[in-house]
């Protein structure tokens, strides 16, 4: 201890090595979080019980494998609403109405939830109802709408919107908390009126960080048609489920190959699109 307070006190600076060997001891706060973790992975693992692979599991397993590798080609390049070009455009279409409505309606909220632009209480509030929205999950929101809605594919736009908020929003207050307000004080030094200072120190920060956060949601939403498709709420999956319980296999790898084909593409054009916006 007395070597490393003459380090720190002497005025020349300290090397590499010295600085290492001046680091502050913490080694029985590591040894407490290892105790905690391994607690918490032992408590954890005491709740699962393994009983082993059940048959019918590994026949459906086994189903989806050979599907895949032998999909029905009638029904992968049918172009009827049955085959699997449509279904995935009524997901993708769900997908896309989501996002976009789920991306605009997510403004005014991330705003009314930044406490940098509103009052603390407000913020509060609106933060409060943005976690509640992402506090239920999607299914539990489409089995809510359904009762509304029916079960169809505008169920699902309006599951995918309402989900998108509450992820969305979060994202959209942390580019909203990022604003660099040196700019706006040299733009109100240079006399620019409120309008000015949006639309050339605001928006040009926030809006790259905008679009890529909707694309990336998108990304999501597009998985997410698919499993609510289960519940009725449009989207290929009603179909996939449907052939999954009648043991169709060839049908399942068809409409799983379209999705996997789809994700590959979406990915492509989604990480293009995000590295053009960060390179600016």
């Amino acid at each position: 201890m007395a070597k490393t307070k003459s380090l720190l006190a002497s005025d020349r600076p300290l090397t590499i090595e010295e600085t290492y060997n001046a680091r502050p001891r913490l080694w029985w706060l590591y040894t407490l979080i290892v105790l905690i973790v391994a607690a918490l992975l032992s408590w954890s693992g005491s709740s699962i019980t393994y009983k082993g692979l059940a048959t019918k599991g590994m026949t459906i397993a086994q189903g989806i494998g050979n599907g895949l590798l032998h999909p029905d080609t009638n029904l992968l390049f049918n172009l009827t609403p049955e085959g699997v070009p449509y279904q995935l455009l009524q997901t993708v279409a769900i997908a896309v109405l989501g996002t976009l409505i789920g991306g605009i309606l997510a403004i005014p909220f991330s705003f009314l939830a930044c406490d940098k632009i509103v009052p603390k209480w407000v913020a509060v509030v609106f933060q409060a109802i943005i976690l509640g929205i992402r506090t239920i999950p999607s299914l539990v929101w489409a089995l809510v709408w359904i009762r509304v809605t029916g079960p169809n594919a505008f169920c699902g736009v309006v599951t995918e919107s309402v989900c998108s908020i509450g992820m969305i929003c979060k994202m959209y207050i942390t580019a909203i908390e990022d604003i660099d307000t040196r700019i706006l004080e040299s733009l109100d030094a240079s006399g620019c009126n409120g309008f000015q200072k949006i639309r050339y120190g605001i928006l040009p920060q926030i809006i790259p960080n905008f679009i890529s956060t909707v694309i990336y949601r998108f990304d999501i939403n597009v998985k997410d048609a698919t499993t609510l498709g289960i519940v009725g709420a449009g989207g290929i999956g009603a179909a996939l489920i449907q052939c999954m319980n009648s043991s169709r296999w060839s049908m399942v790898g068809a409409y799983l190959t379209g999705m996997i084909v789809l994700m590959i593409f979406i990915e492509l054009f989604s990480t293009k699109v995000r590295s053009k916006l960060a390179r600016g």
